[in-house]
């Protein structure tokens, strides 16, 4: 996996950033956390998983670019909707998947 370097994190979670990513990276999951993605077809814009479904043994966890992480379903909709309005209001534009690569890539 991949992680944005300005990874939105739902709050409460911004003090525990790296505690996260070290435990996503060494497959030491739990059940209530969800991350947030640039969806893997390129013609949609992000997608959420609950990181329980990374213990599928087929699951493409490997490829993904995790720009959000959030505490349960519910919080992870309302970082969705945080992040929609920043490109919003950045860009004039919801194209999510061209802001944040833009941004990774510092333009």
């Amino acid at each position: 996996m991949q992680y944005y370097k300005y990874l939105y994190l739902a709050e409460g979670l911004e003090k525990k950033r790296e505690k996260l990513i070290r435990k996503l990276d060494a497959g030491k999951l739990t059940l209530d956390i969800h991350v947030i993605t640039l969806a893997v077809n390129e013609k949609n814009q992000l997608e959420i998983y609950n990181t329980i479904q990374f213990k599928q043994p087929s699951f493409p966890y490997s490829e993904l670019f995790v720009v959000g992480i959030a505490r349960g379903y519910e919080e992870a909709v309302e970082l969705v909707e945080r992040i929609v309005t920043e490109v919003y209001e950045k860009t004039g534009t919801c194209n999510i998947r061209s802001y944040i690569l833009e941004k990774e890539q510092g333009r």
